[in-house]
């Protein structure tokens, strides 16, 4: 994977998320459910590493935009 930039971690609140799972479709369901709860980057595929088990996923969070889940309110 490709190095961190600082751009990635400038602030308090954001936050780099490397996820290595045993398949894709393990991998986006995680994407899925960080998704539901904060503001993620989309992703559109998965990477694989020579000689290494499973896939390997990067999304960048922002913790400072909470996203309010269907039938939670905020109070």
């Amino acid at each position: 994977m490709e190095a961190i930039n600082d751009v990635h971690v400038s602030e308090p609140g954001l936050v780099v998320v490397d996820v290595a799972a045993a398949d894709d479709e393990t991998a986006f369901a995680f994407h899925t459910a960080l998704a539901a709860r904060w503001a993620t980057t989309s992703v559109e595929r998965t990477t694989r590493e020579a000689g290494q088990p499973g896939v390997r996923l990067r999304c960048y969070l922002d913790l400072r935009q909470p996203i309010t889940a269907p039938g939670h309110s905020d109070g």
